[in-house]
Formats: structure tokens, sequence, C-alpha cells
């Protein structure tokens, strides 16, 4: 009996014009690159040019005047901005790690529960600010009576980064090779003792990173703020997180909302010292993390 030698034609792409087709597509990213770049470029020179005859080491330390924009200051809004970073640390990062390590390291992966947990979390993470000013606005200023105070606007905060701490941590402990939790299982370890001794370094740079960038998201929020009633200009600086405060981001926008021209170039230099603040914290992360793996090798 014979075989029928059966051969099937396989088309050959034409290599020229794959080779084409990747120089234009690589050409149209550069191009998209160069125009975000060109477009920061562009603001940033604008900013540079209003903002740099106001900022000065008075405007840092002085307090902010809607009648004259060469006695205003910036000092209070950052005070400000400090207390409500402060307090939104110290709620919302101890929170959202631990959270981070019961849903990985306790929780039964396979239940409801987990899956009702891991999915709500995964959702409140992207929610729009506005929306956990509006929840701030109902609990906390209306419910509790702390309208306008550093707690109402720090544990609003709080809420709204804790879903990105805790996702952030939960995709760094995710992240930790498993021969190194048997291995100290294999040791005779109890489960907090591998924590501690495994988890937490190993996840620790992917955990700060995440902490730092949740910290500047809020450090550069207004609108929660706004809703739950931060005052627009504030000339005494806060005692306590009882206090009337205002924020960086809030000064800007009541600078940039006055008609005046001098105080629309005040607002540019909070702008730039808010970048400033968000710049650092961004490098720091940078910093650690890259500190912590070259400590890991």
């Amino acid at each position: 009996m014979k075989v029928k030698d059966i051969r099937v034609k396989i088309p050959i792409d034409n290599l020229k014009a794959r080779k084409i087709k990747d120089k234009i597509f690589k050409y149209i990213f550069l191009a998209c690159i160069v125009f975000c770049l060109a477009f920061l470029a562009i603001l940033i020179i604008g900013l540079l040019s209003k903002g740099l005859k106001y900022l000065n080491f008075k405007f840092l330390v002085s307090s902010p005047s809607l009648i004259s924009a060469t006695n205003a200051g910036f000092y209070p809004a950052i005070l400000g901005s400090f207390w409500i970073l402060l307090l939104v640390a110290l709620i919302s990062v101890p929170i959202g790690v631990g959270s981070a390590i019961y849903l990985e390291q306790y929780l039964n992966k396979k239940s409801k529960w987990y899956h009702f947990l891991e999915v709500n979390i995964s959702n409140l993470a992207g929610v729009p600010a506005i929306v956990y000013g509006l929840l701030g606005l109902t609990l906390f200023s209306r419910i509790h009576g702390l309208r306008g105070t550093i707690l109402a606007g720090g544990v609003t905060l709080s809420l709204m980064i804790l879903p990105v701490i805790i996702v952030s941590s939960r995709e760094s402990i995710k992240a930790v090779p498993k021969i190194l939790i048997e291995a100290a299982y294999g040791l005779g370890m109890t489960k907090w003792q591998m924590i501690k001794a495994v988890i937490i370094p190993y996840a620790a740079p992917g955990m700060l990173t995440g902490v730092i960038l949740a910290l500047s998201r809020a450090l550069g929020e207004s609108a929660p703020l706004l809703v739950v009633g931060a005052a627009a200009m504030v000339t005494k600086d806060p005692s306590s997180i009882f206090s009337r405060y205002t924020a960086m981001p809030i000064q800007i926008f009541q600078w940039a909302t006055n008609p005046k021209q001098e105080f629309q170039d005040l607002a540019a230099s909070g702008i730039i010292v808010l970048l400033l603040f968000l710049l650092s914290a961004n490098a720091f992360a940078i910093i650690l993390r890259n500190k912590y793996q070259k400590e890991r090798g």
C-alpha cells in the first residue's frame, strides 16, 4: 500500500515587510514619548517662570494672605499637610500591612470569605477620592462632629489609601519564594517566627514602595479634605489633631481661583513646593527599594 505524500505549503512571511512594520511602530511609540516629555517640559517651564519669583525662605515660613502676595506664605499649609501625613501613616500602615499578612498567611484561601475580601479590597482601590470624602463627611464631620479637624481629614485619607497598601503588600508577600518559607518551617519555626524572619524582610522593599507611593497620593489629594471641611486659608499653626487646618493642595487651589495674577503666581510657587515633596518621596522609595534589594542579594 502506497502512502500518499501530502505536503502542506506553509506561507512564508515577508521578512522585509515585517521589519518595516516594526520600524513604523517603533517610531510611533518614540513620537508618543517625545510628545509627552515635550508637553511636560512646557508645563514645568511655565510653572517655574511664574513661581520662582515668589519662592524664597519667607514664603516657606510665613502665613498666607489675601491682601498682599509679597507677604503671603505657605507655612500653615505645609504644617497641616505634615500633620495629616503623620496621622495617615500611623493609621493606614499598620492596618494595611497587618491585613495583607493576615490574608496571605492566616486566612484559608479556599474560603468564600477570602474571595469576598479579595474582590472588595481590589474594587475599593479604584474608588474615586471624592467618594471617600463623602464617606468622611457623613461619618466624621456630621455624625461625630469632627468637621474641619485634622482627625477627620487624616482618617478619611487613611480609608482612601488603605486598599492600595493592602494590595501592594499582598503582592510583595506573594513574591516571597516558597522554598524559603518551607526551609523556615523545616527549622522548626512557628508561623509568626517565619513571618518575622522570612516574609517581612523579603517583602519589605515592595511594601515600603507601596506605602510611600500611597502616602504621596494622600499628600496630593484635595477633594476629600475639602468635603470634610478643611479650611481654604488658615493663619494659625495647628497644634493638635482637633485643630482647624489647611493643606498644600487646598491652599494652592485657593490661590489659583483668585482673580489677581500675583496670587495665581503664588499658586505656581505652592505647586513647586508640593512637587518637590512628592518627587522626594518617590526618590526615597526608589532608594529604599534598591538598598533592600542589594542587601537581599
